[in-house]
């Protein structure tokens, strides 16, 4: 099945964000969703031969739901013009993210909005030992794949509490968000090999999830 489908749903939505054109169309959001949820097993196949945590994980359990919340969030649309993949859902976790939409695509990593405690942890990991956070991030082949480490807009301007504005790691320190984006072409993702791409992503993003998840699995 051929996944220009889902973008092909995908830009029907974004054109006409209503429970009346959802519904007018549910069979070929079905048709969209079942297309993404096999190339999503293909994914978690590939993935497990690297973290078998995630061998067993059922496909619909790893994709976002395509409802926004309007509850928390009333002004946005209805729905979301995306469909995203991520094994690893849930706050303070870091996430590995392929996102699929006609407003842009990329695959996503890394730590976002953690909470306080989450944070401070981050703080204190990279106080102890920024250096391997550095090494991680200016590998060679993680800088060709995706650039290094975003730039923080909501990092703080001034020195968190309790740390020195002559830290050798300050603008570390200064970060609330820890991510890592690679921009994908509709081209890239339709095509047959693209599972490789995704691949190549997770194992580059390795040491990054791992530098993260002990951080903010820490306990003293």
């Amino acid at each position: 099945m051929s996944k220009r489908k889902i973008f092909d749903f995908l830009r029907g939505l974004r054109e006409n964000n209503s429970k009346e054109w959802m519904d007018e169309n549910r069979q070929q959001y079905h048709e969209a969703k079942d297309i993404w949820l096999e190339e999503v097993a293909g994914y978690l196949k590939r993935l497990a031969q690297h973290d078998p945590t995630i061998e067993k994980l059922p496909p619909k359990k790893t994709i976002m739901r395509i409802n926004n919340n309007n509850m928390f969030h009333p002004d946005k649309p209805t729905y979301k013009d995306s469909f995203g993949f991520d094994p690893y859902k849930g706050r303070n976790r870091p996430a590995f993210y392929v996102h699929l939409s006609p407003s842009g695509s990329f695959l996503y990593g890394g730590l976002w909005r953690p909470d306080p405690d989450a944070l401070k942890k981050m703080r204190e990991s990279i106080d102890y030992d920024g250096d391997e956070l550095m090494r991680i991030v200016k590998k060679k082949s993680f800088q060709d794949f995706f650039g290094g480490l975003e730039p923080d807009t909501e990092a703080l301007k001034t020195s968190p509490q309790g740390y020195s504005s002559d830290h050798k790691h300050i603008e570390l320190l200064r970060h609330k968000n820890f991510t890592i984006v690679r921009p994908l072409t509709q081209e890239e993702i339709v095509a047959t090999d693209f599972v490789d791409t995704v691949e190549r992503g997770f194992v580059e993003m390795a040491p990054f999830l791992g530098y993260l998840r002990r951080a903010v699995e820490f306990e003293e």
